[in-house]
């Protein structure tokens, strides 16, 4: 599917505009290789996704949600998937999905907008760079490479700089209670004419960002489209996917397996649409922070510090956890409640980068994540 300006309309209902400026659409890629930085937007707690099981303080903090993981893909003696990760499993399974634990960037603090700030940007402090690391990385690959995409109403942080990006909004639903929602979504479930149009609706509102919108129908949508938008020799080769939701001070249980399904339906439709590219691919999947080890009085956890990352794609080195974990004992936690960083996610993600594209990791890190302390972690992509 050729990236040229356009109108493009799913199934009846229009979702947006693409616009993409001559010079990009025109360009000839200078190789298959493939990037898609999906963004957790409000702290993704780790410890929930990938649940350390095995270690004896999870018990004591977190004993109260053992139950969740019954049916989840155990993937070493201490770590095991939730269940509604089925998808990322089987990756893992067949060797393209690596989890980092217990990782964080620079930040230290528990403000999303300073958190996610540093995130995209790649600095050590909140506002201290203009351009985003994507846009940074950019002017590292030959100019025929250099094509980014959005998918998000407005050009997120991490892709924005001097380099031109384009972007795809859809457009989504006004801001409505979930209960009205529901309430309109059974009131028009046998109605022949409005039910498909108001699933198509639902659909186009999780593709603005809700994961767990419509079962994760929504997010399969956005991770087919954007395979559309991202194949041939002139589709995208950087793509970003903001993803909210994962702020969950309060019935985290059910509102993290509905965030998850929704993230394990969009990976899915995005390896399936890429079809035969999939294996020049990199999925990076990361947060602004983590969240509190012990479970709070409302059924959820607050913000905290270390958190998970995930690798995924057909170019990944997986079928592997790469972590030093610090253990949840009650010493080891990080001021006491937090689950402790050990790896820094700017090294993790300077050298899956790096490995990707073929690029120096000194000047990659150097480059994405200037002041970032420590050496780039070599080995994650071949």
């Amino acid at each position: 599917m050729a990236l040229d300006r356009r109108s493009l309309v799913l199934g009846g209902a229009a979702l947006g505009a693409l616009a993409f400026a001559p010079s990009i659409a025109l360009a000839a890629a200078a190789t298959e290789r493939r990037l898609v930085f999906v963004i957790q937007r409000g702290a993704a707690d780790g410890l929930a996704t990938l649940a350390p099981v095995g270690d004896p303080g999870f018990s004591a903090l977190r004993g109260a949600w053992a139950g969740d993981y019954a049916d989840g893909a155990k993937l070493d003696g201490t770590f095991t998937l939730h269940p509604a990760l089925a998808g990322l499993g089987r990756l893992y399974g067949d060797k393209q999905a690596l989890f980092a634990h217990a990782v964080a960037s620079p930040y230290r603090d528990r403000s999303h907008f300073d958190g996610q700030n540093v995130l995209e940007t790649g600095g050590t402090l909140p506002y201290d760079l203009k351009s985003g690391w994507l846009n940074r990385l950019l002017t590292l690959l030959p100019a025929a490479e250099a094509r980014a995409l959005a998918f998000a109403s407005t050009v997120p942080a991490a892709l924005r700089g001097p380099v031109q990006v384009a972007s795809y909004a859809p457009s989504a639903l006004p801001q409505s209670n979930e209960d009205l929602l529901r309430r309109v979504t059974a009131l028009y479930q046998d109605d022949a004419l409005l039910h498909p149009l108001w699933t198509e609706a639902m659909q186009t509102r999780a593709m603005a960002g809700d994961l767990a919108a419509d079962n994760g129908r929504g997010a399969a949508a956005t991770g087919k489209l954007l395979a559309s938008l991202m194949a041939g020799a002139d589709g995208a080769r950087i793509a970003t996917v903001e993803t909210t939701g994962w702020d969950t001070h309060a019935g985290q249980q059910g509102r993290l397996r509905a965030q998850l399904t929704g993230l394990d339906a969009l990976v899915g439709a995005l390896k399936d649409g890429l079809g035969p590219a999939w294996r020049d691919t990199l999925v990076i999947v990361a947060t602004e922070f983590g969240r509190t080890a012990a479970i709070n009085g409302t059924g959820g956890t607050d913000h905290g510090t270390a958190s998970l990352a995930m690798l995924l794609g057909g170019a990944v080195q997986g079928g592997r956890i790469v972590s030093d974990w610090p253990t949840l004992a009650p010493a080891a936690l990080y001021e006491g409640r937090d689950l402790k960083p050990t790896t820094s996610l700017d090294a993790l993600l300077a050298g899956a980068v790096a490995g990707h594209f073929g690029i120096d990791p000194a000047r990659t890190q150097s480059t994405l994540f200037p002041g970032s302390a420590g050496r780039p972690v070599e080995g994650l992509v071949a």
